[in-house]
Order: C-alpha cells, then sequence, then structure tokens
C-alpha cells in the first residue's frame, strides 16, 4: 500500500506540475517541412543539414516541448499542402492576404532582396529602370516567392515581356544565373553567400541593392485548421523569448555571420 501511495503521490505531483507549466506538457506533434534555401536550410558535405531555420525550430522545440515531425519539400508543394489543410506548418514564409486565410504567421527574421548581376553587366543595366529598358535582359526568381512591393512592380513589367524565368528553388535559379542563362537574379542575403560559393561565382557578381526601403519578413508558417490556438501562442511565445533574449541573433550570427545578422533582427512596428 506504501508503494501505491508513494506512485500516487508522484503521479499527482507531476499532473501538478505540468499543470503549472504547459511548455512542460508539449503540445503534441506537428508535422513541419523544410525546404533547402542557402543558410535557411542546406546540406552539409556530410549530408547532415543545417541551417538557420533548422536552429530556430529546434529551439522552439526546447522551450515548448513541441514536437516537430519534419520532412524536406520543395517550396510549391509547401504551400499547396498548407492551403489544402495537409500540412501543419513550415518555416520562413511571407504573409500576404490571399495566404493568411489558410494559416497564421509568426515573425522571426527580417531581410529584403538584392539583385545580383554579372560583372561585366552594362552601366545602364545595373540600375531597375535601365534593367527593364533593355528588352534582351533576362531574370530568374523563385516561383512562389515574395520579393517587396516595389520588386513585385517591377518583375510584373518584365513578366509581361516574357522576360522572367521562374525556377522550383534558389539552387536551380542560382545555375540559370552561372551558366548565364539569365543576366540577373533576386536574392536575401541568406540565399546568396553560400550558393556563390558553391556555384563559383565569389568576385564574378555585382550585388545591387535596389529597394532599400522594402523590409522582407520572414515568419514560422501555421494551418490554421492543424495547429490550434493553444499550440499557436506557446509556439508565439517561444519566438518572442527568443528574440527579446538574443537567441535570434545568435542563431543567425552562426551561419551568415555578425554585420548580416544585425541587418535580419526582426522588430515589431
Amino acid at each position: 500500500m506504501k508503494t501505491l501511495s508513494a506512485m500516487f503521490l508522484g503521479l499527482l505531483l507531476a499532473t501538478q506540475a505540468v499543470a503549472a507549466d504547459p511548455a512542460r506538457a508539449g503540445c503534441g506533434s506537428i508535422a513541419l517541412a523544410y525546404y533547402e534555401n542557402g543558410a535557411l536550410y542546406y546540406r552539409n558535405a556530410d549530408g547532415s543539414y543545417a541551417g538557420i531555420d533548422k536552429d530556430v525550430v529546434e529551439e522552439v522545440a526546447r522551450r515548448t516541448g513541441c514536437q516537430f515531425n519534419t520532412v524536406l519539400e520543395s517550396r510549391i508543394r509547401i504551400w499547396t499542402q498548407l492551403n489544402n489543410g495537409t500540412l501543419a506548418m513550415s518555416v520562413s514564409g511571407i504573409a500576404t492576404p490571399e495566404r493568411e486565410k489558410a494559416s497564421r504567421f509568426i515573425p522571426y527574421m527580417v531581410s529584403r532582396n538584392y539583385a545580383l548581376l554579372h560583372t561585366d553587366a552594362p552601366p545602364s543595366a545595373q540600375t531597375m529602370q535601365g534593367f527593364l529598358a533593355d528588352s534582351k535582359l533576362q531574370i530568374a526568381i523563385v516561383k512562389s516567392f515574395r520579393h517587396g512591393e516595389l520588386y513585385e512592380e517591377w518583375i510584373a513589367k518584365l513578366r509581361a515581356q516574357n522576360r522572367v524565368h521562374e525556377g522550383p528553388d534558389f539552387e536551380s535559379v542560382m545555375r540559370l544565373f552561372a551558366v548565364r542563362r539569365v543576366d540577373a537574379v533576386l536574392a536575401l542575403p541568406t540565399g546568396w553567400q553560400p550558393l556563390l560559393k558553391r556555384e563559383n561565382l565569389m568576385g564574378k557578381v555585382l550585388v545591387k541593392d535596389w529597394s532599400p526601403n522594402d523590409k522582407v519578413v520572414a515568419s514560422l508558417i501555421l494551418s490554421r485548421t492543424l495547429v490550434d490556438q493553444d499550440q499557436y501562442r506557446l509556439i508565439e511565445k517561444a519566438i518572442i523569448s527568443m528574440r527579446e533574449d538574443g537567441s535570434l541573433e545568435q542563431i543567425f550570427k552562426r551561419h551568415v555571420g555578425a554585420e548580416i545578422a544585425k541587418e535580419l533582427r526582426y522588430t515589431e512596428k
């Protein structure tokens, strides 16, 4: 009887502890999809994966008790699954009114796109207006990516002239650029740095900041149908605490260095 009483007391205390601290109870199992994109999520030489998004998700798991069942998917399939309610969560997504119908967004990083051109690009092509004016010039972008208001308007004009190539991921876009199928690509700093080395493009690229006032906010994406309100709040609280205690900036610094890490810091409006 003493043994049973001790077991019952232990179970009661454990239950009370969990009730007092919901994070210890965890928030269940959540299916999450990564996609490969520069320093956000990339494969090491030994075949393992690393990146900003991976570190962010693992720290959120540590702070919340959530269990994330992760897979690697294409960005196009991720948005399709989020929209039809077959995927619970993904990473580094850009909110739009259409996307917010199916998903909620928790911001954790901010950046902006830069234009990458070949170093022998003529001076007339090194501005947005000059590039648009030269009908021979082509650009490549990742399908389903959002690039900021100014760039989206510019891309729409290029697309109307059949001058836009779309790839399924950033690596395929950079390959088009490397073999000179296109004259420019749009990229976030988290995307271009690792791939310039991999594609042997270091020293062969002009980086142009054509839209310094644009801001692209990257967020965790949570399905409105598959992630409940309690789970959402728990994960949001974790991200806010990571922002406030400097953990997010430390993660950025590990993968892109201190200078760019400062640019990636997200602050509430």
